[in-house]
Order: C-alpha cells, then structure tokens, then sequence
C-alpha cells in the first residue's frame, strides 16, 4: 500500500480583537456611506457618490474577511467535506460584481454631467470626503497589527488605506470647486476614482473566477514548490501535483512522490507537511510516496 500523508496543521486563530475590529470598521462605513449618499444627493455631487460606492465594497470587502474567519471555523459534515469554506469565494465575485454595477451608474450619470454640469455645493463635498479620511484611515489602524501574518487583516488594511486616499482626492476637488466654481471638475473626479475601483474590482473580480476553478492561489508559486519537492533527499520524481483553495485564506495540496520504499517514512511525511506549511503557507497536504521501479525494471514492492 501507498503512504500518504494528510497534513491538516491547527490555524492560529486571529487575533483576540480581530471581531471587534471588524464589527467597528464595518459600522462606521455603513455610517458613512449613508452619510455619503444624503451629502452627495444634497450637494448634487457624482464624486461623493462614486466613494459612497467606494465605500459600500469596503463594507462587502470586511465582511467578506470576518465571515471567512468564521466559516473557517466550522465543522465539516459528512456530505460537505470541506465545510462552508468556500462560501467565502462566492461572496468575493458577488462583491465584484456588484461593485461593478454601482460604479457603472455612477459612471455614467457623470459623463451626462460633463456636458451639462449642475450646481455643486463644493464646501459640503470637501467637509464629507474630509469625513471618509478620518473613518478610513482610523479603520485601517485597527488593522494593522497582525497584518502580516494574517492576509485577512492584510487585505482590509490595504483596501481601508487606498479608500481613504480617494476620499482624500474628493477633497481636493470639492475644494476646487468650491473656490472656483467650475463644476465640471465634480464629475470629472467621480470618473477617475471609478476608473481606479474599476481597476481593483477586476482583479479582485479575476481572483474570485480563478478560485472558482481551483486555480493555484496567487500567492503561491507552484513552479518553487514542486523544485522543493524534487529536492527532497531520495525523490526521484514529482507528479500529479495539484494546489487549490479550500477558501480565500486556506490553501490545499495534493502530490505523488517517487521514491524508494526504504526512504519513505512518518518522521519525513510530518516534516514535509511542516515545510510545505512554513514556506508556501499550504496547511492542508496529502502526500502519497509511490515506490521507485528498481534497476531491473521491476518496481519496487509497495511501501
């Protein structure tokens, strides 16, 4: 019989405020972009609705990451292996999607704008998006310790940071409009900070597609995993190498390790699962050990 390995390492919870950090970045969002949408309905303004769009992926975007550290928790089932998991995935392309849709109206209505531009109140554009600084910057300070050890933080962090810098150009044309009355500039700056979404939530939009259809995890480089696997003292050979996502913050591998029975051994599989964890960030491993065919053709008895 074959040996295999099933590496299945304990996750370190995230940590112990993690939930609070959470729950209140998704609240003053939620504040804010309702915030964002009576201002920018009052200042007749596209820019402030182009960030309260912003602003509500912020809110998918976070509590995407809180449910992913709460679905990883739950127990698999008899019919559904893996959990709930991948639940987390759906909710990424769902928050591509409608994102896309938000800023494609948003977009359009300031185009319509440029060639009839209205008036704009340019003092509340500046003072609100002056708001959107303050909110997304505080948020992503609760973040940031962690953040490198858990891509979950990471990414809120990241995603808090880059919002408050287009809240920080809504100001600048809020301000320009206001000293200088051309309103052109308003829609003009929606444009542009829905271009930058646009940018964002396709990658986020092509990253949710690719975990769909099992692709390897961006982050990980399956070409430097199977060269540390063919290093292996006594590995001849590496095939039927597959790395997948189990969710957006679990990965999972499968490999076939040629090599002969005497080498093969449970110290090894553990201390491969161990590696494979520590390099690569791949926690859940199935290693099967296939024995090598001997000099004489013959292959070698089963491990």
């Amino acid at each position: 019989m074959h040996d295999h390995a099933h590496g299945h390492a304990h996750h370190s919870h995230p940590p112990i405020n993690a939930n609070r950090a959470f729950a209140i970045g998704i609240s003053l969002n939620v504040a804010f972009v309702l915030a964002e949408v009576v201002a920018g309905v009052i200042a007749d303004s596209t820019a402030l609705l182009a960030d309260a769009a912003h602003s509500l992926g912020d809110v998918l975007g976070l509590a995407m990451a809180w449910g992913a550290t709460w679905l990883a928790r739950r127990q698999r089932t008899a019919r559904r292996t893996y959990g709930l998991k991948r639940t987390t995935i759906l909710a990424g392309l769902a928050n591509a999607m409608l994102i896309l849709f938000a800023i494609g109206g948003v977009t359009w209505e300031a185009i319509r704008r440029i060639g009839d531009p209205a008036p704009i109140d340019g003092g509340i554009v500046a003072v609100v998006a002056a708001i959107g600084v303050l909110v997304n910057g505080g948020a992503a300070m609760m973040f940031a310790a962690g953040r490198e050890r858990d891509v979950n933080r990471r990414g809120a962090y990241l995603h808090l940071m880059a919002d408050a810098a287009v809240s920080a150009a809504v100001v600048i044309a809020g301000l320009i409009v206001w000293q200088t009355g051309h309103t052109w500039i308003d829609p003009a700056t929606s444009i542009v900070v829905s271009i930058v979404i646009l940018y964002g939530t396709i990658d986020l939009l092509r990253e949710a597609l690719d975990l769909l259809l099992d692709a390897v995890p961006s982050h990980i480089d399956p070409v430097a995993v199977e060269d540390y696997l063919a290093k292996v003292p006594d590995v001849q050979a590496v095939h039927d190498l597959h790395i997948w996502s189990m969710s957006t913050t679990q990965a999972a591998l499968t490999v076939h390790l040629v090599m002969p029975c005497q080498a093969s051994s449970p110290t090894l599989l553990r201390e491969l699962e161990a590696e494979i964890e520590h390099r690569f960030g791949i926690a859940h491993t199935t290693i099967q050990i296939e024995p090598m065919t001997g000099t004489d053709g013959r292959r070698c008895a089963s491990c």
